[in-house]
């Protein structure tokens, strides 16, 4: 029975028209960003950068047009998109009325929001996966598939690997990237869980984020950068530090699953004050 609520859920949440809109979104802003890496001099930067540090131009490759997409779209377009689908996942069917009638039959509230997270998990999956594929096919569509060069400053990283170490870095990144889109998408879960339009609870989960966002890039809290939620949201971007610090990466995963755990937590426990069915 859990499975086949699960694949209900799925269905559901893959028949809206506006579950798509992130994975148009994101194919429109690689193909645009590769064809004005391709025909314009925005390289030119990477090419001084590389030549000053005594590299060749072979690191100008389809790994590093895909990572520089990747940290553009992780940054500004993946928590758009994920709050988008987690704000709907609950208020929109208390909006549209289907959540009376869901919860008229003898299925439990609390199996009824695992099932609909669930979705959401498997949601940001896909958009995380879709973002990697596309971004890798399309810049290997005008860039040669060779090493790849990644420089972080906040982070303090400059790295170059070979083709196969840096493939391996990209899809490993990407599989940490969607402890991020989970993130994002349970915050907007927890408040789709109170009595709100599905609008509100992405604005406010969009909110959330954009002020921890900006705490973050005070420089005068630095030293309370760990207390802070987008901190951990980055941990993907440690994955291309030449010596990986694992401590951090675990460390990071331990908090942002907390996070989860507590933002479900939340949103169950008004969901089951609510009054739905009167």
């Amino acid at each position: 029975m859990f499975y086949l609520q699960l694949r209900n859920e799925l269905w559901k949440l893959f028949g809206k028209k506006r579950t798509y809109i992130g994975f148009g979104m994101f194919l429109a802003a690689q193909l645009i960003i590769c064809v004005l890496f391709r025909y314009t001099t925005a390289t030119s930067h990477l090419r001084r950068m590389l030549t000053g540090n005594g590299y060749g131009l072979d690191f100008i490759s389809a790994l590093t047009i895909a990572v520089i997409m990747m940290v553009l779209i992780a940054i500004f377009l993946l928590p758009l998109y994920a709050a988008l689908v987690g704000g709907d996942l609950v208020a929109k069917e208390a909006e549209d009325g289907t959540l009376r009638m869901i919860l008229c039959r003898p299925v439990g509230r609390l199996r009824l929001l695992t099932v609909k997270w669930l979705a959401g998990l498997i949601f940001s999956f896909l958009l995380v996966a879709t973002l990697g594929l596309f971004g890798a096919g399309f810049a290997g569509i005008w860039f040669p598939w060779s090493g790849l060069f990644v420089w972080f400053p906040e982070q303090g990283i400059f790295s170059l690997f070979d083709a196969t170490t840096g493939g391996q870095r990209y899809l490993l990144a990407h599989l940490f990237l969607v402890a991020e889109a989970v993130t994002v998408m349970g915050v907007a879960f927890m408040f789709s869980c109170f009595n709100i339009k599905p609008a509100a609870a992405t604005i406010l989960a969009l909110s959330f984020v954009f002020v921890n966002f900006i705490l973050q890039q005070i420089p005068y809290f630095k030293d309370y950068q760990t207390w802070i939620v987008t901190y951990h949201l980055n941990l993907w971007q440690f994955i291309f530090d030449e010596n990986i610090p694992w401590w951090k990466v675990w460390q990071s995963l331990s908090i942002l699953v907390g996070f989860n755990a507590s933002f479900f937590v939340i949103g169950a426990s008004a969901f089951q004050l609510r009054d739905i069915k009167s």
